[in-house]
């Protein structure tokens, strides 16, 4: 079992935190020789095999680590520019890490301010009153689980579809959010939340979650 992301959106659609438990892909590690015999191109300020594929790497993939040293978008984590060093043949031979492309920061705040459109638009097609909104969306790889508070906050879980007890973490996520960041007295309501505890605590109830699947009673 797994629990993949943690999103928390305030009530006019930011992103306020996030934070990725589990990366489930496929990726793929090997050695090449000069001159490197797959097709890179930049897109999207990613580097993506445009042609050839082997040993599980597939046209899509993205550059993830060169030399064990990881790559975030067009760079590698020391600075060099991805494109550059793989174009020189005193760099070889080299290893290189391919997989699925990675979200970047823009994009998990679009996709944030999405899914709260999203929840907005599930509460007004109710034929009843006072819908929850979106509770689960569930695709054949991933479940993803909200919760919103009184006051607007969405808490949203992607996990396995078989991890069980995710409506117990919900609420444990919440009480986390209550303690460690609303009772901080330099967290400002409805901004980012950048506090150690709260990392740890989050991070301490996704393990104890993903272990024991439950919360305590009833969950």
């Amino acid at each position: 079992m797994a629990i993949f992301s943690v999103y928390v959106v305030n009530k006019a659609g930011g992103l306020i935190y996030q934070h990725d438990s589990y990366a489930p892909r496929a990726e793929a590690e090997k050695t090449f020789s000069y001159p490197l015999d797959l097709l890179l191109k930049l897109h999207d300020e990613r580097v993506l095999v445009a042609f050839g594929q082997r040993d599980g790497i597939r046209v899509g993939h993205a550059v993830l680590a060169i030399n064990g040293t990881d790559v975030n978008g067009k760079y590698t984590a020391d600075g060099k520019e991805v494109l550059e060093y793989l174009g020189n043949p005193a760099n070889y031979p080299v290893s290189i890490r391919f997989g699925r492309p990675r979200l970047t920061s823009n994009e998990k705040l679009m996709l944030a301010s999405m899914f709260h459109s999203l929840f907005a638009i599930g509460s007004q097609l109710s034929p009843e009153q006072g819908s929850s909104g979106i509770e689960m969306l569930e695709t054949d790889t991933f479940k993803l689980h909200c919760f919103q508070t009184l006051t607007g906050i969405k808490f949203v879980v992607l996990a396995d579809p078989r991890q069980a007890g995710i409506d117990s973490l919900l609420r444990k996520i919440y009480e986390i959010y209550s303690d460690f960041a609303l009772k901080n007295p330099f967290y400002s309501l409805e901004m980012p939340i950048r506090c150690e505890l709260f990392d740890q605590n989050l991070k301490l109830a996704l393990e104890v979650a993903e272990k024991a699947g439950t919360f305590g009673p009833g969950s």
